[in-house]
């Protein structure tokens, strides 16, 4: 199974380990450590209605599903998105559907960031070649300069305070 057929598996409430036993569990400081992520950006997202973990007491309880999400979440993050796109795309899962509607939407929301990122893609260029140019007029008039006596402005600050 491809990690994608296995993340809508997830998301669908399907648990990895019916076929092997019971379905794994992670704690909050678990899930945390596997992304690189605080626990306090873990619950962060479960603020936002990103995730929902089950609760035994105080303490978070996370399954296969929460941690599929969490992979969509962290994927959606590092190329962009914002959280209320990434929770949109999240909240269009139908297990009842199966995933077109949720793809269209993701979709939709990945080819937008996309003509936004070849936007600042192009601007950083321009910018770029702005600054090319300003530092090529400069190393010209330092050349210059220095052809004609670079250290004048030293020489008369040290004449006028000696």
């Amino acid at each position: 199974m491809d990690q994608q057929t296995s993340d809508h598996a997830v998301l669908a409430g399907g648990h990895e380990g019916d076929k092997h036993g019971p379905c794994p569990t992670f704690s909050i400081t678990q899930l945390a450590e596997e992304f690189g992520l605080t626990t306090r950006a873990i619950r962060f997202y479960e603020d936002k209605g990103l995730l929902s973990p089950e609760r035994q007491g105080q303490t978070r309880v996370y399954h296969p599903r929460d941690r599929a999400r969490l992979i969509l979440i962290v994927r959606g993050k590092n190329v962009g998105l914002a959280l209320t796109e990434i929770k949109e795309i999240l909240d269009h899962y139908d297990p009842t559907e199966g995933c077109e509607t949720q793809d269209r939407i993701a979709l939709e929301k990945f080819r937008k960031r996309i003509t936004s990122l070849e936007r600042q893609r192009d601007e950083i260029g321009l910018q770029v070649a702005t600054l090319q140019e300003a530092c090529r007029r400069l190393e010209e008039r330092i050349a210059a300069d220095g052809n004609s006596g670079k250290d004048a402005p030293r020489k008369r600050r040290e004449a006028s305070t000696g």
